[in-house]
């Protein structure tokens, strides 16, 4: 993976957390996002300041009923099981072969209390269920259900800190994505270990995945190995996509 760059924390979106009984989401600016000034990503000021400007709040995404699950294609996946293919892990292949019964997800960075949990331990959390539509990049829609704990209570159990501005997921297949905090304390933010009733399907990132449901579903990082809370924001340079790409 190449090395990401770091834009200082005076260019980063200021987002506020406090402690009231635990760890709750107080507000953030809702002007710009960190990557205004990148000429190659104006995009992301013109959806960014639209959606936090517009919606009120912790806008939920729409939820649907289970007789509106449709189909779900896994166009474009890697399989990181797949030795010769595109975002091959050695190490998610033995986690593969032995069920992910030691799979961990690492959630490290500004937090009181790095951790690995299993996924017996994430299911612990209070899990939330949800029906909603998946917008791909590529055009199409699909609507599925989602089953897992709100990143928000993980990041909470993990004693995230004051300082902590910004939330970033690593993959098995080399691919990373980042959300700011107002995304990660959304209440539809979840890390999902299940699909549709089941256990989620290698083709949909088992073991487990992350779902914003307020963002296009490249957002959505499929076979989370890691989560590393920063105060700075990682740029990965132009990737050819957008870092906000909220609907």
């Amino acid at each position: 993976m190449k090395k990401k760059k770091l834009i200082t924390r005076r260019n980063a979106i200021i987002t506020g957390v406090s402690t009231i009984g635990g760890l709750l989401l107080t507000g953030c600016s809702k002007k710009l996002p960190p990557t205004y000034g990148n000429i190659l990503r104006m995009g992301d000021v013109l959806t960014y300041t639209a959606q936090r400007t517009l919606l009120p709040g912790q806008s939920l995404a729409r939820e649907y009923q289970l007789s509106d699950i449709s189909s779900f294609p896994a166009t474009g996946t890697t399989n990181p099981a797949a030795p010769g293919q595109p975002g091959y892990s050695q190490t998610y292949g033995q986690l593969h072969s032995g069920a992910f019964s030691d799979w961990r997800l690492s959630v490290e960075g500004r937090v009181a209390r790095p951790k690995k949990y299993s996924l017996a331990e994430l299911q612990q959390f209070p899990a939330r269920t949800q029906i909603t539509r998946h917008t791909c990049e590529e055009g199409w829609t699909a609507i599925g259900q989602w089953t897992g704990a709100p990143l928000g209570l993980v990041l909470q159990n993990a004693g995230i800190l004051p300082s902590a501005r910004f939330v970033n997921f690593y993959a098995y297949d080399d691919y990373m994505e980042s959300i700011d905090l107002f995304d990660a304390f959304h209440p539809q933010t979840i890390l999902a270990y299940g699909m549709n009733g089941s256990g989620l399907p290698i083709s949909h990132g088992a073991p487990l995945r992350l779902r914003v449901e307020t963002q296009i579903g490249y957002k959505s990082v499929k076979y989370l190995q890691r989560i590393v809370v920063t105060d700075e924001f990682v740029n990965t340079g132009d990737s050819g996509w957008s870092w906000y790409v909220g609907i």
